[in-house]
Parts: C-alpha cells; structure tokens; sequence
C-alpha cells in the first residue's frame, strides 16, 4: 500500500520508498521521524515481510507514543489489531506494549532495556539510539534479532561524539559500512514543509525563516540548535571553555562607556577582520586581580579607515595601559600604525603562531577557571567563546578549532578577549615578589619589570643575593 501524500513529507517519503536491509538516520529533533517508522513497521507486519518488529527507544514514554502511532495506522490500513501492555516473560522489570495482527505478526515497543531484545528475532528499530543508557549494550542485543535477514533501522538525533551512534554514521559516510544513510536537518525538514504543516497553511519563504530563526532563538545556545536541529554532533567535553565555566563569570551590567570608567587601569584586545571575520575590540577593567569586561566592540565588514578611527579613540583613553593587536595578516598595517601613534611600550603587535595562540587561548581558561575575567551574560559573547575546540594533530602540536555554526564571526570575540587578557598579563594576575632590600626597603615585581624582561631578570638576580646575605 503506497503511504498517501497528505500524511507524509518529502523526506518522510524517501525513508519509506529506501528498501535497504540496514537504515540509518541523522535527523533533527520532532519531524516525525518516528511517526513515519511506525507506519513502515505496520506495513512490514500487514503484508508480512516480517513476523514481528521489536522497538525500543529511550524511555518508556516514547515507546507508548510510537505505539499509539501503529495503532493509527492500523486502522488506516483496515486491519483488525489488537493491543497489549505486559511484562516481558523473561524480565518483569521490561514492559512491553504490543500490537497483534490477524495474520500473527506483532510490533512490539519497550524501552531501553537490552534484556528485552535477548533470544528475540525479526526487525528491529532502534529510536533515539545515542541517548539509550548503554547503546553498546542494546547493539550487541539487538544485531542478533536480523540474522535470518530481516530490516535494522536505526533513528537517532547527536549526543556528542563519543557514542556508538556517532561512530555508525561516520563509519557509513567513509564507506566503511554499507549502510543506507539519509539526513535531515531542520532547515530541509523545514524546505520540504514541516514548518508549513505546523502552521496548517503554506508559508511564504520569508515567514519560513522567520520559523527557524525563532525556533533557533528559543533554543538558548548554539550546542543545542546544532545537535538537536542541525545533526551537528558537539561534544560539551572537548569544548576548551565550556557552558560552566563560563556561567561562573557571567555578570550583569558591567559593561560601561569608557568614558564613566573609573578606577583601574583598562587593556585591550584586537583582533583583526575586514570581509569574512570580524574585528572585535575587547577592553577590560584590572580592578585587583578580576579584569572586568568594559567594552566589546564588534566591527563587521567595516572599511579599515573607520576601523582606525575606533581603535584610535579606544586607545587615547588616557587609563589605558596596554593592548595587544592581532598582526596577523590583515592586522599588521593597523598594529604599525596604533605602535607608531601610541608606542611600542603601549601598543604590542602580536603575530599569531600556533605556540603563541596556545599561549594566550590557556592564559585565559586560566584566568577564568580563577573567575577572575569577568563577561557580560551576552547569548554572542558566550557561543562565540564556547564554539572553540582544543585539538592534537598527530605530531603533537594543538590546534584550537571552532565547531560549526551559522553564529558570526570565527572565535573572533574568543582571540580579542585572549589578546586583553595577556596584554594585562597572561594567565592571572602577575606575581609579586617581596624581599628584605639592604635598607629596609621593599622589592616588588610589576608588569615593567615581569620575568622575561631585562628588569625581570635584574630583580630576580637582586633579589637572589638578598636572600643569601
């Protein structure tokens, strides 16, 4: 029986007309994936190309939901079926709800429990696959169900990219399994009419988008929209600065004018862009050993006349201290020219290398493990510094990526916050070293006179022969 069109969407369509033995299927969050795989487990059971189906999802509430779905369809096909809810003969813990056919086929849902699918054969649907309690466990229990060639179908949003799940549809994308694999994210979900089905109408183009962007405002943080909607796997463990970390320096209403900033002395980060990435300024507030988020300026495809104008009025700020600019390609001519206006002691060029940007990205997860680099609680500001990713290439060096996203900007708000960060002294506040001078005097240790400076260096030898007198 051929699925009628107004019960089922394009991509719907093609999950039911790809006969292949093995499915698999990378999908956004609510569009009917199980709906439609309720139907095709109807029709194996109604045509008999099967004797049963075992279902199993992650909780019990979504296998009752998908048996609500057969018994929809059920009765769409005009078979007499009859439904049963019990405890599994082999395991009273396992629940099983079932729905019989006349001709002695049987679906049968139950929830995320391997035990169910021991010594158990037909096809077999697996749900939500990544987010089951143990998937490598339910996978060595559930294969054996299709030995006698009977379909596997496999149905699953991300959880990351440590699981079972993710390894299967990467495994089938490099040809490794010879799986049948279909995507779909929200945006084709949402092309082929998913949005226009929600609203009951057809919607203009224009109003579809407006669906999707509200939809994605309303999710709360890039991690989300990308795994539960755009079939992007984002492990939270691999990000270099995580949602956590970064909720602890979250503070309301810091940034300010800097002309009504009062007190410490103020440091900038730049980082440069003209067309694809954009310049961000990032100025913070030293109050102590917190530094304090002023201002985060953010230039977009901005002409770098007026790019300078900016930069230059940020940095005549008569508090300011220090700023490191990113000299880096497209950097360098606004560096030499803020070094030649400002000074080389006011002004650092900094030329980004794979050691140098590993430096600055770990000085500032240290400051802010240390909660002591304020931001302000903006939904940019925090996915930009979240979307960044630490990586080991295989002859060791580390390299820091950026997940994918649709958000603007390439980590640039993450670089001008390390570029502050370490022109304020990278990695925390700067150590101070107090020691008996000959006269009763004392020794301390600033910015001037760190070490790796000539001052440095010349403090840490005084200060040595004073401890030995």
């Amino acid at each position: 029986m051929a699925p009628p069109d107004p019960y089922f969407l394009p991509y719907q369509r093609r999950w039911l007309a790809d006969r292949a033995r093995v499915k698999i299927w990378e999908k956004s969050r609510r569009i009917g994936a199980t709906y439609v795989q309720a139907y095709e487990d109807v029709e194996d059971c109604v045509t008999g190309a099967v004797p049963a189906v075992w279902f199993t999802s992650a909780d019990d509430s979504a296998a009752r939901e998908y048996i609500q779905y057969g018994q929809k369809w059920a009765g769409l096909f005009k078979v007499a079926a009859d439904y049963l809810e019990m405890p599994l003969l082999d395991d009273k813990d396992v629940r099983v709800y079932s729905i019989t056919f006349k001709n002695g086929a049987r679906i049968n849902a139950l929830s995320s429990n391997p035990k169910g699918f021991r010594s158990k054969g037909g096809k077999a649907v697996l749900d939500e696959f990544a987010f089951h309690d143990d998937p490598d466990a339910m996978w060595k229990a559930a294969r054996p169900c299709i030995t006698w060639g009977f379909p596997l179908r496999i149905l699953s949003t991300y959880n990351g990219r440590a699981g079972r799940y993710y390894r299967f549809v990467e495994d089938v994308k490099k040809g490794k399994l010879k799986w049948s694999l279909h995507s779909t994210p929200i945006q084709l979900a949402v092309a082929e009419g998913l949005a226009d089905r929600i609203a009951g109408r057809t919607l203009t183009e224009a109003e579809r988008e407006a669906w999707l962007a509200e939809e994605r405002a309303d999710t709360g943080d890039e991690e989300t929209w990308l795994q539960e909607y755009c079939c992007v796997p984002v492990d939270e463990a691999a990000a270099f600065l995580t949602y956590e970390m970064l909720a602890t320096v979250e503070r309301e209403s810091i940034l300010a004018p800097l002309s009504e900033v009062s007190g410490g002395e103020l440091f900038a980060g730049v980082d440069i862009g003209r067309k694809k990435d954009l310049t961000v300024i990032w100025v913070i507030q030293a109050v102590g050993p917190v530094r304090i988020t002023r201002q985060v300026i953010v230039l977009e495809r901005m002409p770098f006349a007026e790019q300078r104008r900016i930069l230059f009025d940020v940095l005549s700020h008569p508090r300011m201290r220090r700023a490191c600019i990113d000299a880096t390609g497209l950097g360098m001519q606004l560096a030499e020219e803020s070094q030649t206006k400002f000074g080389k002691s006011r002004v650092e060029a900094v030329t980004f290398s794979a050691k140098v940007k590993e430096d600055m990205a770990f000085g500032l997860r240290t400051t802010i493990e240390d909660r002591a680099f304020l931001i302000p609680p903006d939904h940019e500001i925090r996915e930009d510094l979240h979307s960044v990713r630490k990586s080991t290439t295989i002859a060791g060096n580390i390299r820091f990526d950026v997940t994918a996203s649709e958000a603007k900007g390439h980590a640039d708000r993450f670089w001008a916050a390390a570029l502050a960060n370490h022109a304020a002294g990278n990695g925390g506040s700067m150590p101070t070293i107090v020691t008996a001078a000959p006269r009763g005097g004392i020794l301390t240790a600033s910015r001037e006179n760190a070490p790796g400076t000539r001052a440095g260096a010349f403090l840490k030898a005084l200060a040595r022969r004073m401890l030995h007198r």
